[in-house]
């Protein structure tokens, strides 16, 4: 048996699918709980600024029915950490947003705006809320994490997971690295590290073993693949897979 990893489970897509036909079915409040009972040690959900996948009513129910945490990603706005502050998520995740995008595209770039991402740590944190922040691995933009007095990082995968899909071996070792050396440095400067972003059933094993993360989150693959064998199943597969 493995070391124990929190797997974190991303139900945005369930909502996408619901507002596709802006009905009420399938509900992520209803995802949320099969994942929780399923095994996910939290639910992470994105409120976007355009409501496209999750929104209010989805957070503060999936808040007061599940029994894991509840991780709110969110952009760095007056109006995101109001809600915030409303709802008391255990962890909220500072992410970068922008309208055009599919998904969130790298991390947040901390140095350009400290002042900023200062403050809603600081109101963040004083109402006992943990706060991460999603960014790049890469030393200058954890530091600047830990100086606004984040909690965590959360190292984004995304260029190992598409190098992965490519089968391109050499970068898929060079961006393995750059995990590895950025989760030792965060670690070593008091942070705590989590990873997530196009991690799959395929490609987590590797990342799953970086022995600094302790927390990964995933959404679309376990989403994707609820479709065809159910979402139960698909979390357990999950969390078998990182914990090895």
């Amino acid at each position: 048996m493995g070391r124990k990893i929190r797997l974190g489970v991303n139900i945005d897509h369930v909502a996408t699918v619901r507002n596709a036909r802006r009905t009420f079915e399938p509900d992520p409040v209803h995802a949320a709980v099969i994942a929780d009972l399923a095994g996910a040690d939290q639910i992470t959900l994105h409120v976007r600024e355009d409501r496209r996948h999750v929104n209010e009513r989805d957070l503060k129910l999936i808040k007061g029915l599940i029994h894991s945490r509840v991780n709110l990603e969110m952009a760095v706005t007056d109006e995101m950490v109001g809600i915030a502050l409303d709802v008391k998520p255990h962890q909220v995740t500072l992410v970068p947003e922008k309208r055009e995008e599919v998904t969130t595209e790298g991390g947040l770039d901390v140095l350009s705006q400290k002042e900023k991402v200062r403050e809603a740590v600081e109101k963040l944190k004083s109402a006992g809320i943990v706060v991460n922040i999603f960014i790049d691995p890469d030393r200058e933009q954890i530091r600047a994490a830990k100086d606004v007095g984040a909690d965590a990082v959360e190292l984004h995968t995304g260029r190992y997971a598409e190098a992965f899909a490519e089968n391109d071996e050499e970068r898929v070792k060079e961006e393995l690295d750059r995990l590895r050396d950025a989760a030792a440095f965060a670690k070593e400067i008091g942070l705590k590290v989590y990873a997530g972003h196009g991690l799959t059933f395929k490609n987590v094993k590797a990342v799953a073993e970086i022995p600094e993360i302790e927390e990964l989150n995933i959404g679309h693959s376990i989403i994707a693949n609820a479709i065809l064998f159910g979402l139960e199943k698909a979390v357990r597969e999950m969390r078998r897979l990182i914990e090895g």
